[in-house]
């Protein structure tokens, strides 16, 4: 039996992230569609997970299907509420607008630059669930500090043994 979790408490941006963001040229539209960015108060844990503290540090938070993924901008620090997702916007992946008109699935190294382009892609948190979840994207824009993440992650993880067979058959 697992044991539950504690609740999150996510709260609205106050002014001190809000006056952040737009400071960094984030637009009105991009903090709060299609989600509002919100912020929590607590750490990351060892485990990837996010642990709430009323005294912690702020987080800024975004909602995705089925979890929560918060980003400490100051440490650059990534933490779920479920670890169920391997990626900020991950739902973009599989809309076919996404690549429509030869367009890339674009893929942000932080928070900030996916904001920056109005949540036009995705910012991967697990790169070791990246091939899995990419591998039938037909074009992908990187940034290129990722390039040597996804030229190590972007690989199956097993592949069958291989056997080479001689060309020369011998005679019973």
């Amino acid at each position: 039996m697992m044991a539950s979790r504690s609740d999150v408490w996510i709260d609205p941006l106050d002014q001190t992230h809000i006056d952040y963001l737009r400071h960094a040229g984030v637009t009105v539209p991009a903090m709060i569609n299609p989600t509002p960015v919100m912020m929590a108060t607590g750490a990351g844990a060892h485990d990837g997970l996010f642990d709430h503290h009323p005294d912690g540090e702020p987080w800024l938070a975004f909602e995705e299907h089925e979890d929560c993924v918060f980003w400490n901008p100051r440490h650059g620090r990534f933490a779920t509420y479920a670890n169920r997702v391997f990626a900020l916007g991950q739902a973009v992946i599989d809309e076919a607008a996404t690549y429509s008109f030869d367009c890339a699935l674009n893929v942000f190294d932080n928070p900030l630059g996916w904001l920056l382009a109005k949540r036009d892609g995705i910012v991967v948190l697990d790169w070791t669930r990246a091939f899995d979840r990419l591998r039938d994207a037909p074009r992908i824009a990187l940034a290129e500090s990722l390039l040597p993440l996804y030229r190590r992650h972007m690989k199956p993880a097993r592949t069958p043994e291989l056997f080479i067979v001689s060309g020369k058959r011998r005679a019973a």
